[in-house]
């Protein structure tokens, strides 16, 4: 049986099925959707019933695609990609790379460095976003990302390690004056403490209960803090290389722990990448990946 374009599935079944393929799931395709897991359910069954065979497997937990399946996800896959290309070009966004980053990636690494980047990718036009959340490449027309997390990824994102969340206690020199002593602890004694979102100071003073000091949401203000003479943060080592080595901070030394995250460069796969969005990859693991 073939289809004429004007028999062709309507294009929310179609949507609701590939972002079902993905996740093997209707709960977390109607969260990529935006929509109910219900109407999700509803638009799959009515692709099957127009297609006239079953796409997935029912399983008490989850989805398990046919191989009927299988085959037409593959193939809308590229279809979608495809559309986002057509469309890419259409609006004139050829040069135009989204990168999500974290707030402290966004103004401790990124900022920075984008002079750089700009010569030596003159033709690109960057935009950022500042955001912790999770992005959707698709619906949140991003590019490229940057997160802290840990494998495993999803089958359809990329993923390239940059550095690992290895840590140091910091602190202006002004606010340490001239204390010298071979123990951390003894160094920071007496000294405002900087707390961020993590909470590794509860971990470094092995306790639960409440310590003292100013408290942020995010490390890049608590390390403005500490830039400030305000206190000691502790903080992931590759984002305060620069200040330690012009002397704007001090590295007290190691709490004793590193956290089990590192920081990763994401994208989604795609048969048709973009000769800009490339590039930025690229330029991205030669400037911020460490082996």
């Amino acid at each position: 049986m073939s289809f004429t374009r004007r028999s062709l599935p309507p294009l929310n079944a179609l949507r609701a099925f590939e972002v079902s393929g993905r996740h093997l799931n209707f709960r977390a395709a109607s969260e990529e959707l935006g929509v109910t897991q219900g109407a999700v359910a509803q638009q799959v069954r009515l692709l099957e019933d127009h297609l006239g065979m079953a796409l997935f497997d029912r399983l008490p937990r989850g989805l398990a695609l046919t191989d009927q399946g299988r085959a037409y996800l593959a193939d809308l896959s590229r279809a979608f990609d495809l559309l986002t290309t057509a469309t890419d070009r259409l609006q004139n966004r050829a040069g135009v790379v989204t990168i999500s980053v974290t707030p402290t990636f966004a103004t401790r690494m990124l900022i920075p460095q984008l002079s750089a980047l700009q010569a030596a990718l003159p033709f690109v036009e960057l935009r950022t976003v500042a955001t912790t959340s999770v992005s959707d490449f698709d619906r949140d027309r991003i590019d490229l990302a940057v997160r802290e997390t840990r494998p495993p990824f999803p089958h359809g994102i990329e993923a390239r390690f940059l550095f690992s969340q290895t840590l140091a206690l910091v602190a202006s020199p002004h606010l340490i004056g001239g204390r010298e002593s071979a123990s951390v602890k003894e160094r920071i004694a007496g000294l405002p403490l900087l707390h961020d979102a993590y909470g590794y100071w509860s971990r470094f003073f092995a306790t639960d209960e409440k310590l003292p000091g100013a408290t942020f949401n995010q490390t890049s203000l608590a390390l403005e803090a500490a830039l400030a003479g305000q206190g000691v943060a502790i903080a992931c080592h590759a984002f305060v290389a620069a200040d330690l080595a012009e002397g704007r901070l001090i590295d007290l030394g190691s709490p004793g722990f590193d956290a089990d995250t590192g920081f990763y460069l994401l994208r989604k796969r795609s048969p048709h990448p973009g000769s800009a969005a490339d590039a930025v990859w690229s330029w991205c693991i030669g400037q911020y990946g460490r082996d």
